[in-house]
Parts: structure tokens; sequence; C-alpha cells
């Protein structure tokens, strides 16, 4: 069934007008009709049922059926921290990371990022990243939206103050893997490099602020390959797959 999300309070047996990038989705790209069924979310947990009442090329309107609070989270709370790259490999290991459970993610400038983003420009790209999440969620059925952080310089990151009781630095040299680690009971940060990984200084920096050094086999990842091996992995060892 159709899924879209509705930024707003819903109500059961309320008729709305679903947004307008949702509603162009929903008439000319999925061509639903009237009677169709689909399902709302707003972000906070619950999905609702709804039926289109009506449609054209511009405009959707639904009603609403009933609520379900059907939780598809992993049980893992997670934050990706992850180097900025550049266009589709920060997209793919964005979209990648919500179908795999992640909780939050923070976008960092490295000193080796390729993008270099200005205040605007840092602003637009959230944006886009965050309509990207959404859709992600929309697709993979999770009723509850990641929330993509504003972008910070990675040494900014790395002198926050952190409550998470695992964070994880990947490097292809380190001597540990997630095998020899004591499985977390509380909240885990994973921190990926851009194309250029990480600067001696940066590395340093990271074990510095507590971050401990894992590698992720004998061979090299790619930037959009690393984080998702990883999240993957934990998923497999502490997670819900």
């Amino acid at each position: 069934m159709s899924r879209f999300y509705f930024p707003d309070n819903i109500q059961t047996h309320q008729d709305y007008a679903l947004p307008d990038a949702a509603a162009h989705h929903a008439a000319r790209v999925l061509r639903l009709s009237v009677g169709d069924h689909i399902t709302l979310f707003n972000g906070l947990g619950e999905e609702y049922a709804a039926t289109i009442t009506f449609i054209d090329k511009r405009n959707v309107n639904v009603h609403i059926e009933n609520c379900q609070n059907i939780s598809r989270e992993s049980p893992l709370h997670t934050t990706l921290v992850q180097g900025i790259s550049s266009g589709d490999r920060m997209d793919y290991t964005l979209q990648k990371a919500v179908e795999l459970g992640v909780t939050h993610i923070q976008p960092v400038s490295c000193a080796r990022s390729v993008v270099k983003l200005n205040d605007e420009r840092a602003d637009k790209r959230r944006l886009h990243w965050q309509n990207l999440v959404i859709a992600a969620c929309e697709q993979c059925g999770r009723n509850r939206v990641p929330q993509v952080a504003p972008v910070i310089s990675l040494s900014t990151w790395l002198t926050t103050p952190s409550t998470s009781q695992l964070r994880l630095l990947f490097a292809p040299d380190a001597t540990h893997t997630l095998h020899t680690l004591t499985p977390p009971t509380a909240a885990i940060e994973l921190l990926a490099g851009p194309e250029g990984g990480f600067t001696t200084a940066e590395y340093q920096a990271a074990l510095a602020a507590q971050h401990t050094a894992i590698q992720l086999g004998p061979r090299v990842l790619r930037t959009e390959t690393a984080a998702l091996a990883a999240l993957s992995a934990i998923q497999t060892l502490w997670g819900d797959f």
C-alpha cells in the first residue's frame, strides 16, 4: 500500500488534503484513483489508514479511517556522523542508512571533504537530505523520521559532549573489530570519513574524544560503503536482523 508523509496532526474520521509533493506523486506518478487505500504517517510513530475521496492532477483529498501504533524501529539507538561526500554518494549513504534503522544523522565537514558548503548551501543540502530521509521512510515502512542535523565541522562535533555509550571510528588499520567489542546497552555513534578519509589530526582528535577505532575487514571500504556495512553488521550482532 502506498505510504505518504503528512507533516501535521492527524485525526481519525477527518478529511485532509495531501501536501503538494505527495499529491503530485499520488496523482501523476502512482496514478491512484478515488477509492484507493493509502497510508499516512507524520513521523511520530503512528500510521493512519486512509481512502482517497478526490483526486485530480494537482489535488488529492483523503478520509482517515483508523490509526495504528506500529513500530518498525530498530532496538538500537544509532547516530551516523557522516563526513560529507559528493552528490549521489551522500544521498545513497543516507537513504540506505534510514532503511537500516539509523536513528539520527549528523553531517560533518572534514578537511578532506570534496564538497565545501557555505551556510546557505549547507542549509539547502540539509533540507534536501531531510526530504530524502522522509522518502526513505515512506518506502521502508518506518513511522518515525530520523532527523538530519545542521552541518557542522568535525572538530566542533568532537568537542560536543556526547551521551553515547559506544563511539566507533572506522579505520582500515585498526586492531579492534565489532566482534571484539562488548555489546552496548545504550546509544551508539558511528563516525565515517569523507572520500579522502580522515587526516592524522582528525583521527587523533577522534580517539581523544573516546572513539574506538574498528576495522571492517581487511579491505578498504569507500565512504558510501563503510557506514552501511557497519550498520548492517551491528543490526546482525546486536539489533533486529
